[in-house]
């Protein structure tokens, strides 16, 4: 069996733009430099996903965009089923609140309880936490209405837009296949961990349309939050991995060796 990849994505090297985040802010106190990386990807996001929501549920609403939005709504409406709408019950879960919290709490615990250090449980905090403050902010923010037709589950007291599911089954899911790529010796668990990461949030986005619960800008508008989110929390805890070597390693940022075998990986 292989062993984990000899640099995981969460490895910083000398060179790294977080490096040279690092060596400048060297002095400030542990965290702080993560802190303020993430609090700038944070705002930038909210800004950017404020301005799209507020164009889609004001501007463009009865324009090309919004009809577009509202016909893809009531063609999958016209297409329900029975079977389908079990289906959908089940996989729109995936993103839920009660499954992601359960999942982000179980891999928090075990990732600090197997590998003894704060990277990894970190990066699962910070990609689930991070997703839900940037997601309550904008969707009290926008304030959308959801989509003219019947919704399969109870309606949320929050906006449209963005599609909350689909952006924590994205950090969620990202987050684990992260880890994996980080830990994992077998390249079989690797790319299975990838796949759930790209299948799933897919899935959930499809069932969240099919289910009426949001348009399809809603949808892509939660992949952007997720996405950029989970890239901003991988280099976001890129950066503390590099402070803290800067800090207490006594030198420049080095590959760090790693065994070909991790005993709980």
């Amino acid at each position: 069996m292989a062993g984990p990849p000899a640099h995981g994505p969460l490895d910083p090297a000398a060179g790294d733009r977080e490096t040279a985040l690092a060596t400048r802010w060297r002095r400030l106190r542990d965290g702080v430099p993560s802190a303020l990386y993430l609090l700038g990807w944070a705002v930038a996001l909210a800004v950017v996903l404020v301005a799209l929501g507020w164009l889609l549920a004001k501007v463009v609403h009865d324009d090309g965009i919004g009809r577009a939005d509202s016909s893809l709504s009531r063609w999958l409406e016209n297409r329900r089923s029975d079977q389908l709408d079990d289906v959908t019950a089940v996989t729109s879960e995936a993103g839920g609140t009660l499954t992601i919290t359960i999942l982000a709490v179980l891999t928090v615990s075990y990732a600090a309880w197997a590998w003894r250090r704060w990277r990894e449980p970190m990066l699962v905090a910070v990609a689930v936490a991070g997703e839900v403050g940037i997601f309550l902010l904008v969707t009290t923010l926008v304030d959308r209405e959801r989509p003219p037709v019947a919704q399969l589950d109870e309606a949320p007291p929050t906006s449209s837009f963005p599609s909350g599911h689909t952006a924590a089954a994205i950090v969620l899911y990202g987050a684990l296949a992260v880890l994996a790529n980080e830990r994992a010796r077998s390249a079989l668990v690797r790319g299975l961990l990838l796949t759930i990461a790209v299948v799933v949030p897919l899935v959930v986005a499809v069932s969240r349309l099919y289910r009426g619960m949001h348009y399809l800008t809603d949808v892509l508008g939660g992949v952007l939050l997720g996405t950029a989110w989970l890239y901003a929390a991988v280099h976001g805890i890129r950066l503390g991995v590099a402070h803290w070597q800067l800090r207490h390693g006594g030198g420049a940022v080095r590959w760090p060796r790693r065994r070909s075998a991790v005993r709980h990986g």
